[in-house]
């Protein structure tokens, strides 16, 4: 189900060293450092890696929520994972991500076994230049982890400071930089690395921060071997920004047009 490079710099990021029955330690990893405390996509990487690495795991990832519920601070943490039931098919999962004796975030997911069934695709793959014919977007300096994908927009880049857009969307192809082959693991880190949709619609830095995230998975072993290091194309966009708070969905489809996962956000931001 994986493809762990330990000489990528991903794969360094979300390592966990097993501690006991289920419990792990990891650490962060400033290449992926954000705005303040890590990028979360790589927090929510290393909470399912303890689900992947997890001997009574049964089936691979289906879903996965991730609660952000409180500021991960650089170093240290452990990770404790349980399955708290087990059917036939589907396997539910309770991890929680430990700091300084509290919990600092926490995920529930579910990992199914797969069989084949009557199949069809609602969704409609968007229609987008080619990744080499569009230049990747420089990194963002006061956000490390950007330098470790490779954006190159079609459209909803962030605009100057002071600017205002019609709509929050972007379009854009995106990979692992440097280039990494895809699994389950780097999927999930990649449904959070959509700038938040306030800086798409509003562009000016203001403090932010996800409460929840849920991602959908909706590949299999074979989709994800054919895509191989090849970029994704990736659509994002919000619905509502009101209180406080802002919601954010993306799709992540394949270069053969097949979706690969769904992902849904809620998203502080003060004023």
């Amino acid at each position: 189900m994986t493809t762990s490079d330990p000489t990528h710099i991903f794969d360094a990021a979300i390592a966990l060293a097993p501690a006991a029955d289920g419990h792990y330690t990891g650490h962060t990893h400033p290449a992926y450092a954000n705005m303040v405390g890590p990028f979360g996509g790589v927090i929510g990487a290393a909470l399912l890696n303890a689900i992947v690495q997890h001997p009574q795991r049964l089936g691979d990832p289906l879903s996965l929520t991730v609660h952000f519920a409180a500021p991960i601070a650089d170093g240290g943490f452990s990770v404790q994972a349980r399955a708290v039931r087990t059917n036939r098919s589907t396997q539910h999962w309770y991890v929680e991500l430990i700091q300084d004796d509290g919990v600092a975030a926490f995920a529930t997911a579910v990992t199914a076994v797969r069989r084949d069934t009557w199949h069809a695709l609602d969704a409609v793959f968007p229609a987008a230049l080619p990744a080499d014919s569009i230049a990747p977007a420089p990194a963002i300096p006061r956000a490390a982890w950007t330098a470790c994908y490779e954006m190159r927009f079609v459209d909803g880049i962030p605009g100057a400071p002071g600017s205002e857009s019609a709509s929050s969307e972007s379009l854009l192809w995106i990979r692992d930089q440097p280039a990494r082959p895809l699994d389950l693991l780097s999927l999930s880190a990649i449904c959070d690395a959509f700038f938040p949709r306030i800086f798409v619609r509003r562009p000016q830095w203001v403090p932010i921060g996800t409460v929840a995230l849920t991602t959908y998975f909706h590949a299999d072993a074979a989709q994800l071997a054919a895509q191989g290091h090849a970029p994704l194309l990736g659509r994002a966009r919000a619905l509502n920004f009101r209180k406080g708070f802002f919601d954010q969905t993306a799709e992540i489809w394949s270069t053969a047009g097949e979706l690969l996962a769904t992902t849904h956000q809620v998203v502080y931001f003060k004023e």
